[in-house]
């Protein structure tokens, strides 16, 4: 007999193994700290509110932990409230206990569930997040300044793929000179790997990675040693698998909207108050109950909301307030390039820190590759391109763009330089690719190093993508665990999005696309991190950068209107750094030949008064792997800038 053959309302029989508890308390009896969910109370028990306007009655089928012998079964209704929420106090409801909700028929796991130990079809576990010990006590947060990003797939970046595991990888990362980790998303999904961009249990971080806890320990070690932590949440869809939303209510989606991945939240629509509280309430949560320093909001183009209080800008305000004065970063993956999100509340903006730039990664991937199909079209990897990003952060600010037949972009002047997040590689850019090759495998060593650089010491918020650092040899493709039959609806739709590229549209290239649902293109993309030694050179250029970055007076202290920059060349180009009281810095970038500035009728490079320009850096060293470099100057007082490398020259006093 199945439990929700047990438990009828309104059924006076009661079987013998089934406890029927009295009538609730729908009062909590302490303060709740989410709107939603169940909450363990500090005097024991549990609090359980939840949002079901298509519920008649409501009724929390209540277990002990899994493993205890002869565990007993509760059926306890919860009481009706206004708008559509259900309540109830449960005594004996402990952290621990697992626990569903029956509507109707049917049985399905809390849509605010904070651990689903079995998965999204499983029941949902009672999680006490007080019961962790913080030792962060006097962490200040992040500023919006100053910090070296880094990108990594918690299930990918070591063997293991577990929080445990990764923790003991954050002393380098520290030493490297990053500053804070963007973790790829945690809401739990099917199956047993993916990206997690088809997460359905948004409080819920994935039982694969370990427990909430161990989450929570990941964290306060990053504090602990200056590092700060923001997860990549999805705020415009659901996957496509395990959603149960729609059996508690009709609401949460709206068809008033085309999302590309399945239906459009409706954040705007009749009855989405409690669905915008169900989001700002998740963003809440997790700088709250995780200590987290900050979100990354996935494709933020496809959530939509015409009401006058955007969710963006609520999501903001929700993140500021559950801070309580630590510092917290802000930042949107938006494709459309709508500046506006990162513009003050004062301006009329969502009240963002930053955007990601997919423009410097464009133009930076037609350099070095040689290609420009598909969304790549509208570059040409030409130092003009280089310079403007540098200068001005996105290329297209409302220009017209000829791959989308429309125009893309809105104006970006007043932003701050760290506003944009500049990089060369990120998850989406190397899979989306016939093999899912690292950028220093589809090009030269030289030019990789340069437009490292270039991307290192800018002014903008730079970004490195896991194992970027020391050139990993590990692909890093798509994959995503699904039932058979959806797998192979994904794996359909990959290959239909990259025949975009004319590269990869031929069908001689079908054998080499690797299969999304397969446990070996998953395993092929985990870390080997012992190439920090095999690789050594590559992961020393990198620190030194980050080093410089950090310590040099002039490239640690980014402003706007203080970088300029002049083409030398087809493909060389020059950025001068104008630091207090003549401590300028010029970079040179030179993807091309050898150049012979003869003569160099260009002001930024004249030397500082009184001074001569020297050699601070090299990508050409042979610490670096590099062949050497010639002398800077010729006999005549002309330069040769290196071919396919990049140098900084700072001020001496001239002999």
């Amino acid at each position: 007999m199945s439990m929700r053959e047990l438990v009828v309302p309104g059924k006076t029989h009661k079987p013998k193994h089934v406890l029927q508890a009295g009538p609730v308390e729908s009062e909590c009896p302490y303060p709740r700290r989410l709107p939603v969910g169940a909450e363990s109370m500090p005097g024991g028990g549990t609090h359980f509110r939840v949002w079901a306007p298509k519920a008649h009655n409501l009724i929390v089928e209540l277990s002990e932990p899994a493993g205890s012998a002869g565990a007993p079964l509760q059926a306890v209704p919860l009481e009706r409230e206004d708008h559509g929420y259900f309540s109830g106090y449960i005594a004996e409801a402990a952290a621990g206990s697992r626990y569903k909700f029956r509507i109707g028929g049917g049985s399905y796991p809390d849509p605010v569930s904070r651990f689903q130990p079995e998965g999204p079809h499983g029941p949902s576990e009672i999680v006490d997040p007080e019961s962790f010990t913080w030792t962060d006590e006097d962490w200040p947060g992040v500023s919006r300044r100053g910090q070296v990003v880094y990108e990594l797939h918690l299930g990918t970046f070591t063997p293991e793929g577990t929080w445990s595991a990764a923790m003991r990888e954050l002393p380098d990362l520290k030493r490297l000179g990053v500053t804070l980790i963007e973790v790829m998303p945690v809401a739990d999904f099917p199956g047993t790997f993916g990206w997690g961009y088809d997460g359905v249990n948004l409080f819920a971080p994935t039982r694969l990675y370990g427990r909430p806890d161990d989450f929570r320990a990941f964290v306060d070690r990053a504090h602990q040693i200056g590092l700060g932590i923001v997860l990549d949440v999805v705020y415009n869809h659901f996957g496509p698998d395990g959603n149960y939303l729609n059996n508690f209510s009709d609401d949460y989606f709206t068809d008033r909207y085309a999302n590309e991945w399945g239906q459009a939240i409706n954040f705007d629509g009749p009855n989405s108050s409690p669905v915008r509280e169900f989001f700002s309430a998740n963003a809440a949560y997790w700088i709250s109950e995780f200590h987290l320093d900050g979100l990354r909001l996935d494709a933020t183009q496809q959530i939509f909301d015409s009401s006058p209080n955007h969710i963006l800008a609520a999501i903001s305000h929700r993140v500021r307030e559950a801070a309580k004065g630590r510092g917290t970063w802000i930042v949107a993956e938006n494709e459309a390039q709508e500046t506006r999100l990162a513009r003050p509340f004062e301006q009329g903006g969502f009240g963002l820190d930053a955007l990601w730039n997919d423009d410097f990664h464009h133009s930076a991937r037609v350099a070095l590759s040689g290609h420009n199909e598909a969304y790549y079209s509208d570059y040409r990897g030409t130092p003009q391109e280089f310079i403007s990003a540098v200068k001005w952060g996105y290329l297209f600010q409302g220009q017209w763009f000829g791959w989308q037949k429309k125009r893309r972009g809105s104006p970006a002047f007043g932003l701050a330089p760290e506003q944009f997040v500049n990089f060369l590689q990120n998850h989406d850019q190397i899979a989306n690719s016939l093999r899912g090759l690292r950028l220093h495998q589809l090009a030269s060593p030289g030019q990789c190093k340069a437009l490292t650089a270039l991307l290192l010491l800018g002014p903008a918020t730079p970004m490195l993508f896991q194992g970027q650092e020391f050139w990993a040899s590990a692909p890093f493709h798509y994959f995503v665990d699904h039932n058979p039959k959806l797998a192979k609806q994904v794996a359909q739709g990959r290959r239909d999005l990259l025949r975009q590229f004319q590269t990869i549209a031929s069908p001689e290239n079908d054998p080499f696309l690797t299969e999304p649902a397969s446990l070996e293109t998953f395993a092929a993309c985990k870390l080997n991190h012992s190439e920090r030694k095999t690789h050594r050179e590559i992961y020393e250029m990198h620190r030194d950068l980050l080093r410089l970055r950090r310590e040099d007076p002039v490239f640690s202290q980014p402003r706007a209107g203080r970088v300029d920059g002049a083409i030398l060349g087809p493909e060389a180009f020059v950025l001068r750094f104008f630091g207090d009281k003549g401590h300028d810095r010029l970079l040179l970038i030179n993807l091309g030949l050898d150049l012979r500035l003869s003569p160099a009728p260009e002001p930024l490079l004249a030397p500082v008064e009184e001074c001569e320009w020297q050699v601070k850096w090299s990508s050409e060293v042979p610490s670096y792997g590099g062949c050497g470099a010639p002398a800077l100057e010729t006999g005549n007082g002309n330069w040769i800038v290196l071919g396919q490398a990049a140098l900084v020259l700072e001020p001496r006093p001239a002999a």
